[in-house]
């Protein structure tokens, strides 16, 4: 299991897991997932991880099929500038490799904000922690062991 089902199954948390046989080659983590388990890419949800100007890291979750609005993101956590977080930062900071970050169970707590598009669905999917691995859950479970904030920070 993954740091991400761990604590989950420790909190007691509705989820349920998904896995699927991860194409090294895909171009999109994210994508790949929603193709390969059937879902709509709106559902599908990826984590992605921003630097403030002052080097703070910032956990972003939005739609697979969109892409992440930095300028959003900085006004929703309150600084002035944000942009995309050095790759071995975010591993190292996260415990999971890359296109197998999962918002969940991460080394650090890091400010959380998820796409204010989420609350619209029945249920999410987000990285469980490795590449082939999706969790199923409710935005606001997801925001209740992230401490997220939700926010307008998804572009289509």
């Amino acid at each position: 299991m993954t740091p991400a089902i761990d604590l989950l199954k420790k909190a007691k948390a509705e989820h349920r897991v998904h896995s699927y046989a991860h194409d090294p080659k895909a171009p999109s983590y994210g994508l790949e997932a929603a193709e390969k388990l059937a879902l709509e890419p709106a559902r599908v949800f990826k984590t992605l991880l921003a630097a403030s100007e002052k080097g703070e890291l910032l956990v972003a979750v939005v739609p697979v099929a969109g892409s992440l609005d930095l300028k959003a993101l900085a006004q929703a956590a309150g600084v002035k500038k944000a942009d995309m977080a050095d790759p071995q930062a975010a591993q190292r900071a996260t415990g999971y490799l890359l296109g197998g970050i999962s918002p969940l169970g991460q080394k650090k707590r890091l400010r959380t904000f998820i796409d204010e598009s989420a609350q619209h669905c029945a249920s999410i999917f987000v990285s469980a922690g490795r590449r082939g691995l999706e969790v199923e859950l409710t935005a606001e479970v997801l925001a209740l062991h992230t401490q997220a904030r939700f926010a307008a920070i998804g572009r289509s």
